[in-house]
């Protein structure tokens, strides 16, 4: 299971939400960022287990966030999942055929939040779209 997730959002009510219940209720370690250029950075730092990323964003979406960790040492092969309200098939098959073990989409189930990223963990061999 992962431990650290590196997770990117930039909505402070939904980044509250989802932390508590990582945090709280399924006892992950959780490192936050408002910002892609921030999740950049914070990557090289934290070397996280798992990234979680929202997709439309302020400065750097998530898509291009992803792009540029897989560039830094490290990153090439870090698993990610994306949360997203976008829920057209075309749209989340090509957050998988970028590699992402999964797409959650929002809104999301807080209180089994914890548990959809450990079940995505543990079939991660098999790509998901995973909805609430």
């Amino acid at each position: 299971m992962p431990n650290k997730i590196l997770y990117l959002e930039d909505d402070a009510h939904i980044s509250e939400i989802a932390i508590m219940a990582l945090e709280d209720f399924s006892d992950f370690n959780v490192r936050h960022c408002s910002h892609g250029s921030m999740a950049i950075e914070t990557f090289r730092a934290y070397q996280p287990d798992l990234l979680l990323f929202d997709v439309m964003l302020p400065d750097i979406d998530g898509v291009e966030t992803l792009r540029r960790i897989r560039q830094l040492p490290g990153g090439e092969h870090i698993p990610v999942i994306f949360m997203t309200a976008k829920v057209q098939k075309h749209e989340q098959q090509a957050y998988m055929d970028l590699g992402a073990l999964s797409v959650i989409v929002k809104p999301f189930d807080a209180l089994n939040l914890g548990d959809q990223i450990k079940s995505i963990w543990s079939a991660r061999q098999t790509p998901s779209v995973l909805s609430t």
